[in-house]
């Protein structure tokens, strides 16, 4: 069986299917049943997650116990239930906050923004991306940074249209722009980094905290009162639960995807196939929902897709040059030096890898964040 990392554009492929999926169930559905409560709905989630988690670990359970490989165990691959120490316990923690938050304050952000700013301001995701991921000792290559500003520049192009915004709602969008590119790079820390959790077994822990604190949110906000005070969402009609069921399932099944993707690819690379979707999604709703477009928005999507290629070229050539950079430094730290019977030390200078801190060179063989 193909090792994870050779199926990481196939688990890409399916996130930005699923990604789009959910938006689009999310535009048409929720506008029928009128459900305006998104704390609310991201608490179904979270649970969905929850008993998704708990269902997988349980198959995992009867395979061990008949000796057989599941369909699940096959796609997902080797899947182990890992027990946290308290130091694990605690970055969980954290994590499920930034989690949270980035959910609250993505909300609150459009109360103050018009959607075309949010998305704008959204594209920049990539950028605090690479800045946090040097922080934290990874590397990237010039060109690699190189090939992210043309996809930066076509988003904004083609989300670019009634720019209304306050003070108020840019320091919150601004806010959620940090928090979307810190949740990447900390769960990309968390799947590759010291903890190197699987995917699946991460949601497992995350779930249950980030349904606590989304019901807590909606607790503060009203939500489940006003969800009281209509009972044609859960007594008279089936259909808004059935929707709403339905959302919270996709969500697994997004999340599932979403952190496989960040596991096997990089948190920017994530970040980017984000901006694409995005992109994507303005192209479909000016099919299936007939949204006018502006040459200059017509024009930023073909730039986008040009830029997404050229990223793509460029991961790949890096992913390569890394990998024989690695064959090369493991064959000659083997082989003393001829004159002085030391090993000899291979240093890779070439393409500006060494693009970070100088106060991080010492982490120079981790790579780069990879979700």
């Amino acid at each position: 069986m193909a090792s994870l990392r050779d199926e990481s554009w196939l688990w890409l492929c399916l996130w930005t299917i699923n990604n789009i999926g959910v938006t689009l169930l999310n535009k048409i559905t929720f506008a029928m049943v009128d459900f305006q409560y998104p704390y609310f709905l991201s608490f179904v989630h979270m649970l969905c997650n929850s008993l998704g988690t708990q269902y997988i670990f349980w198959q995992i359970k009867q395979d061990d116990k008949t000796g057989t490989e599941s369909s699940i165990q096959k796609l997902l691959g080797h899947l182990v239930r890992r027990d946290l120490d308290a130091t694990g316990k605690s970055y969980i923690l954290w994590f499920s906050l930034i989690f949270s938050l980035n959910i609250a304050i993505g909300n609150v952000s459009l109360r103050y923004v018009s959607v075309n700013f949010n998305q704008v301001m959204r594209s920049l995701v990539p950028c605090f991306t690479i800045f946090l991921g040097l922080l934290v000792g990874k590397t990237f290559t010039c060109r690699r940074i190189a090939s992210v500003v043309p996809i930066i520049v076509g988003v904004m192009m083609a989300c670019f249209g009634d720019m209304e915004y306050t003070i108020l709602g840019f320091v919150y969008t601004l806010c959620c722009v940090i928090l979307a590119a810190l949740k990447a790079v900390v769960a990309g820390e968390m799947l590759t980094g010291s903890l190197k959790l699987h995917p699946v077994d991460l949601l497992g822990h995350l779930a249950p905290l980030a349904m606590i604190q989304c019901i807590i949110m909606s607790l503060a906000t009203g939500e489940i009162p006003a969800i009281l005070r209509r009972p044609e969402l859960y007594l008279t009609d089936p259909r808004p639960a059935i929707v709403i069921l339905f959302s919270g399932l996709c969500s697994f099944s997004l999340n599932i995807t979403s952190l496989m993707t960040n596991k096997l690819t990089s948190p920017l690379t994530l970040t980017i196939a984000g901006n694409v979707k995005q992109v994507m999604m303005i192209v479909i709703s000016t099919i299936v929902f007939a949204t006018p477009i502006t040459p200059l928005n017509g024009f930023g999507i073909v730039v986008v897709l040009i830029g997404s290629a050229i990223y793509s070229f460029v991961s790949l050539k890096d992913k390569k040059d890394d990998s024989a950079s690695s064959t090369v430094l493991r064959k000659t730290s083997m082989e003393p030096d001829d004159e002085t019977n030391i090993p000899v030390i291979v240093q890779n200078t070439g393409n500006c890898r060494d693009v970070r801190p100088a106060i991080l060179t010492s982490r120079s063989n981790s790579r780069e964040s990879g979700v």
